[in-house]
C-alpha cells in the first residue's frame, strides 16, 4: 500500500512541475510541439498498454488462450499501417485534434460531428481504466472498490489539469519504465512455478477460443481504433517533426509484440495454476500468490501506471477537443488565457462524467470494444478516404452521412456481437462513396443548369 501511495504522490508532483511549462496554449494541449523519439514512444506505449491490454488482454488469455494476445497485436498492426503511410502526412499539417485534421477534408460540420463521437466514446474509454484500478485494489487490499476507482481518478485529473500535455508526457515516461518492470517480474514469478512446456501446446494464429473470423473482426476494429484513435493522433501532433512521427509509431510497434504475448501468456498461466477463478482476475491473483509483499506493491503500482497513463492521454484528448474544437466555435473571439482556463475546467468535468459511468459499468473488455465499435464504424472510412479526398471524389455530405450512418449502424448491431463490428465499417463505406457520387451529380446538374 505504502508503495502506491508514494506512486500517486510522484505523479501529482510531476504534474505540479509540469505545470509551470503549460502556460501557453500549444504547450498545454501540444507539449509545444518538441516531443523527441523517446519521450514519444514511451508515451505512446504508455497510452496503448491500459485496462485492456493487461487485465482485459490477460482475462482473453485465461478464456482462449494465446490467440488473447490479439487484442494488443491487431493495435499493432493498425499502428504500422499508420506508421507506413500516414503519421508523416498527419504531422505535416500541424494540427491540434483529430477533427481539425477532419475538418481539413471535409469542412467543419464534419468536425463538430467529429469532435462530439470523440468526447462521447472517450469518456466510456476513461471509465474502463478507472473500472480496472478499483479491480486492482480491491484484489490487493480488500475495501471498497468504488473507493479507490474515486482516489485513482481524481490523482489523473488533477496532474493532468496542472499540466495538460506536459503533465502527460512526462508521467508517461516514467509510467510505462514501471509497466515494463512490473510485467517482467511478474511473469519471471509465474513462469517459475509453471514453466514453458506448456506454451506447446498453445494454438496461434487462431484457437476454439477465436476463430479466424474473430480474429478478422478484433483486427478491424482495434487496429483501425489504432490507425485513426484520437490518442494516437495527438501523440503524432506532439513530435517534434515528421519523422520523429513514424519512428516514435514503428518502436512501439516493436516494444508492444511481445508485450502481447508476454500478458496472454500470464492469463494462460492463471487458468493452469487457479481454474476456478473469474477470467480478468488472472492478474491480481496471480499477483496475490506469486509475489512478496513488496513486489505486489510494485505489480500493482505498474497496473495503476498502465491505467492512469492511458485515462490521462484520452482525457487530454476529449479536452482539447472540447476546447479547441467546439468551445471555440461557440466563442470565437476567446483568447488563449480564456481557452486554458476553459481546457482545465473541462478535463475536470470530463473526468467526473467518466467516474460517474465507472461506477455503473460492466467488465473493461466489454466496455473499451463497445466504444472502439462505435468509433470505428463512423470514422474509420471518412479519415483513411480523407488523405484521398480528391481522387475519390468526396464531398463533405458524404462524410458527415457516413460518420453518422457507420456509427449508428456499429450501436445498433454491433456493440453486442463482435463477429458483426465490421459492418458498421462496410456502411459507413458505402454512404460515404453513394452520397459523394449523388452530391457530385447534384452539383454538375446545378452547373449545367445555370450554364
Amino acid at each position: 500500500m505504502g508503495v502506491m501511495f508514494f506512486y500517486f504522490i510522484g505523479m501529482i508532483i510531476i504534474g505540479a512541475i509540469s505545470a509551470r511549462r503549460a502556460s501557453g496554449l500549444e504547450e498545454f494541449h501540444l507539449a509545444g510541439r518538441r516531443v523527441k523519439c523517446v519521450m514519444l514512444t514511451s508515451t505512446l506505449c504508455a497510452t496503448i498498454v491500459g485496462a485492456s491490454a493487461t487485465l482485459g488482454m490477460a482475462g482473453m488469455g485465461f478464456k482462449e488462450g494465446l490467440t488473447g494476445a490479439w487484442w494488443l497485436l491487431s493495435g499493432t498492426a493498425g499502428l504500422l499501417v499508420l506508421a507506413l503511410f500516414f503519421a508523416q502526412k498527419i504531422r505535416a499539417k500541424s494540427c491540434y485534434t483529430l477533427p481539425e485534421l477532419i475538418g481539413t477534408f471535409y469542412g467543419e460540420r464534419v468536425r463538430i460531428a467529429a469532435s462530439l463521437l470523440i468526447i462521447i466514446s472517450w469518456v466510456g474509454l476513461i471509465s474502463g481504466q478507472i473500472i480496472a484500478s478499483g479491480k486492482i485494489r480491491f484484489a490487493l487490499f480488500g475495501g471498497s472498490e468504488q473507493l479507490f476507482m474515486v482516489v485513482s481518478a481524481l490523482v489523473f485529473i488533477i496532474y493532468t489539469v496542472q499540466g495538460g500535455q506536459h503533465s502527460v508526457v512526462r508521467t508517461d515516461l516514467v509510467q510505462f519504465i514501471i509497466i515494463l518492470v512490473g510485467i517482467i517480474l511478474l511473469l519471471s514469478r509465474t513462469l517459475n512455478a509453471t514453466g514453458l512446456a506448456f506454451l506447446k501446446s498453445q494454438s496461434f494464429p487462431v484457437s476454439p477460443g477465436r476463430d479466424a473470423a474473430g480474429v478478422l473482426s478484433m483486427i478491424l476494429v482495434v487496429g483501425s481504433t489504432y490507425l485513426i484513435g484520437p490518442d494516437i493522433y495527438s501523440r503524432i501532433f506532439l513530435a517534434k517533426d515528421p519523422g520523429t512521427a513514424k519512428s516514435s509509431i514503428l518502436m512501439s510497434s516493436m516494444i508492444l509484440i511481445p508485450l502481447a504475448f508476454a500478458i496472454a501468456t500470464l492469463g494462460i498461466s492463471a487458468k493452469i495454476l487457479f481454474p476456478g477463478i473469474q477470467p480478468e482476475q488472472a492478474l491480481p491473483v496471480l499477483m496475490m500468490n506469486m509475489l512478496s509483499p513488496i513486489e505486489r506493491g510494485i505489480v500493482g503500482s505498474a497496473l495503476l501506471a498502465a491505467f492512469m497513463s492511458s485515462a490521462a492521454t484520452p482525457l487530454m484528448t476529449a479536452t482539447t477537443t472540447m476546447a479547441l474544437d467546439l468551445y471555440t466555435k461557440a466563442r470565437p473571439s476567446s483568447g488563449n488565457p480564456e481557452l486554458i482556463s476553459t481546457s482545465r475546467i473541462g478535463a475536470l468535468i470530463i473526468g467526473m462524467a467518466a467516474l460517474a459511468l465507472a461506477m455503473t459499468s460492466p467488465g473493461i473488455i466489454a466496455v473499451v470494444f463497445s466504444v472502439y465499435t462505435i468509433f470505428t464504424g463512423g470514422m474509420l472510412v471518412p479519415v483513411v478516404a480523407g488523405f484521398y479526398k480528391e481522387k475519390l471524389c468526396l464531398t463533405p455530405l458524404g462524410a458527415l452521412m457516413a460518420l453518422v450512418g457507420g456509427g449508428l449502424t456499429a450501436i445498433i448491431f454491433s456493440t453486442n456481437n463482435p463477429p458483426l463490428a465490421p459492418l458498421g465499417i462496410a456502411v459507413s463505406a458505402v454512404i460515404l462513396i453513394s452520397i459523394s457520387m449523388l452530391d457530385r451529380h447534384k452539383e454538375r446538374s446545378m452547373i449545367a443548369k445555370s450554364g
